[in-house]
């Protein structure tokens, strides 16, 4: 970990990575200036226009087919998730109050970070039902469910960003710091992309272990795309086949949680990060377990057949009692999963593999149930002050943000790493909901969003819209099309 002051040499790759972005700053410069100019110019020409997609990103309009809880719903999870990224970084280094922090580390409130791997469940579940949702919609409106559209809309939704976020920490994140653990946390990460980035754009990276994965972070990408591939095929079962394709799913998802169950036991891993985990014990969990699609495949299902449900059942009357139990089911496998694993982060807590089996196998279902009732009852017609609540408009601006967020979050929480040089004082609330860093982490993402995400959507809108024919049902153009962005 010894370092030097030196001086540093620019590489030819980082040379061109610099040249890279700057054209990409000066298409959107181009690009903003048509659009400022010309009154209807080619939508193809302002793609990138800064302008154009600022507008974009802040609209708080709705189209017709939105689910508005949604985005509530991906909003909290998201921020869930940061406050738990948070946390494993903060580990990396030094702290004054080191047995205040171990006492904190063990309050019910730390099960906030501990429980990191269900709030990835909602977007895999989210994932499934959107898809299922888009698909089965446009088979009711006997429309091709145009598989092959929505592979490439994936891919022009995911790569772009992915590919730029991958140049940068590679070739121009190292050259803009130092410290103690600069080497540890930024220069072997970016030697490990080096080697291995071509695997995160085949999106099989999960299956080559945290310890050689470019971006490790981003091996949901891999799981949810992998999942993604095989739902058309899924969801043509269930739309042909109802009763046996229901048989089918379910079996599969029943399958998925005995695997998590037993892979759990046989290896003795654990999906909460319960007082005295070893780091050794949780890499070995994310290699055998939390980032194969086969384990998490359940929740998929999941969000399958809520998709269906909403499309296939969407004027079903519910009676008050149902609704209670509805309710009630939902916030009791709420609490089941926050409060039943409180006692593996009491200091005392001795490893039991079959505590952690239940928790692995249950958990997902558990933390997402409530979601999934949310979104359904919402869709029927039964609003409640939670829906509400979950459907601002604000939460519009939050979605388009949330996967630039997702992918530089972690970047930004090493570079502080690396280049921190002195012990800290560790609060949990503050030191991991840090505001000014949360506050660059979203600068950054709409910087992201802004120059790839949005300009290479309104590619895709601008190849697909013109094949598209104009669909009304019930006088409502476009009722069955619904943004690959929200995939």
């Amino acid at each position: 970990m010894c370092q030097i002051k030196k001086e540093r040499n620019w590489s030819q790759n980082t040379k061109l990575t610099i040249i890279f972005f700057a054209s990409i700053l000066a298409i959107a410069a181009a690009s903003t200036i048509i659009d400022l100019l010309h009154s209807n110019p080619n939508e193809l020409l302002v793609s990138f226009s800064l302008w154009k997609n600022s507008k974009a990103l802040f609209s708080l309009d709705r189209s017709p087919s939105d689910v508005s809880t949604i985005h509530g719903i991906r909003f909290i999870n998201a921020g869930l998730l940061l406050i738990s990224h948070k946390s494993m970084a903060v580990f990396y280094n030094p702290h004054t109050n080191q047995t205040q922090m171990i006492e904190q580390i063990g309050e019910y409130i730390s099960v906030i970070a501990r429980a990191a791997a269900i709030y990835t469940d909602a977007f895999i579940m989210l994932s499934g039902l959107l898809t299922s949702y888009a698909i089965i919609g446009r088979l009711k409106n006997n429309q091709s469910p145009r598989i092959g559209q929505e592979y490439f809309s994936r891919f022009l939704r995911i790569v772009p960003t992915l590919g730029a976020l991958i140049l940068f920490c590679t070739f121009i994140l190292p050259e803009l710091g130092a410290g103690p653990q600069w080497n540890l946390v930024v220069e072997q990460h970016a030697d490990i992309c080096k080697e291995n980035w071509w695997k995160n754009f085949l999106f099989v990276h999960n299956y080559f272990g945290f310890g050689k994965m470019c971006l490790t972070h981003t091996h949901h990408l891999g799981i949810d795309t992998q999942l993604f591939v095989l739902s058309p095929i899924l969801i043509l079962i269930l739309w042909k086949w109802p009763k046996m394709g229901s048989i089918g799913l379910l079996s599969v998802a029943v399958f998925s949680t005995g695997a998590r169950f037993y892979v759990t036991i046989a290896h003795q891993l654990s999906n909460y990060v319960y007082f005295g985990a070893s780091i050794k014990q949780l890499f070995r969990t994310a290699d055998l377990m939390y980032s194969m699609p086969l384990h998490r495949a359940t929740i998929y299902i999941f969000g399958i057949f809520v998709g269906y449900a909403m499309r296939m059942y969407k004027h079903v009357k519910l009676s008050k009692s149902q609704l209670i139990y509805g309710w009630s089911i939902s916030i009791l496998m709420l609490s089941i999963v926050l409060i039943g694993p409180a006692k593996m982060g009491n200091m005392n807590y001795k490893y039991n593999p079959y505590d952690a089996a239940f928790y692995a196998a249950f958990s997902p279902m558990s933390w997402c149930t409530i979601f999934a009732w949310i979104i359904f009852t919402t869709h029927i017609g039964y609003s409640s002050f939670i829906s509400e609540i979950l459907s601002c408009r604000l939460f519009l601006v939050t979605t388009r943000l949330a996967y630039a967020i997702y992918l530089t979050q972690f970047p930004i929480f090493f570079y502080n790493v690396g280049t921190t040089k002195h012990s800290g004082f560790y609060n949990f609330i503050t030191t991991n909901g840090n505001i000014y860093e949360i506050l660059f982490i979203i600068a950054v993402s709409v910087i992201l969003t802004l120059l790839f995400d949005t300009p290479f959507q309104n590619i895709k809108k601008y190849i697909f819209d013109k094949k598209k024919p104009t669909v009304i049902t019930n006088n409502n153009e476009k009722e069955f099309t619904i943004s690959n962005k929200d995939n």
